[in-house]
């Protein structure tokens, strides 16, 4: 279970945000980014120490003061059905021979080309070569003897 994923589930719920200063806040979450920032509403804020409170229609937290959050055990329950849901899903569509043989290289299928592999599946007709010294014997390769030998 990811972190966002618990919180995007979480939207609407109550929670408890404690900041790294100490300072805690209660409210509903509203909304969440990928930085952890988040929206609450109906917010009281508490003090570190505990003495002093605030009470704010809404307030936003940068994701990087955060310390901890507490989330009603309810949420964390519908987070992991919602886990098992996608995985079942996942592996339903992975059944039905859907996504299989695609991708680079050979294997025909969907994706594949039908070919067999990469880069170097090449037709009788085609003599370009993407590696080794196929067909005759270029200037510096090859055979060391035979150079040799064109020299004299």
């Amino acid at each position: 279970m990811l972190p966002l994923s618990l919180l995007k589930t979480a939207q609407s719920h109550p929670m408890l945000v404690e900041l790294k200063n100490g300072e805690t806040y209660n409210g509903h979450l509203v909304s969440c980014d990928t930085w952890m920032n988040i929206n609450l509403r109906e917010v009281i804020c508490t003090s570190k120490d505990g003495d002093k409170f605030w009470r704010m229609p809404e307030c936003y937290i940068r994701g990087s003061t955060i310390k901890y959050l507490r989330i009603p055990d309810e949420v964390i329950d519908m987070v992991k059905e919602d886990v098992q849901a996608k995985s079942r899903s996942r592996a339903e569509m992975n059944k039905g021979g859907r996504n299989q043989n695609q991708g680079r290289g050979g294997g025909g299928g969907a994706g594949g080309g039908g070919g067999g592999g990469g880069r170097n599946n090449m037709n009788a007709n085609n003599r370009n070569t993407f590696g080794g010294n196929r067909g005759g014997n270029r200037a510096g390769l090859g055979n060391p003897n035979r150079n040799a030998q064109n020299k004299k």
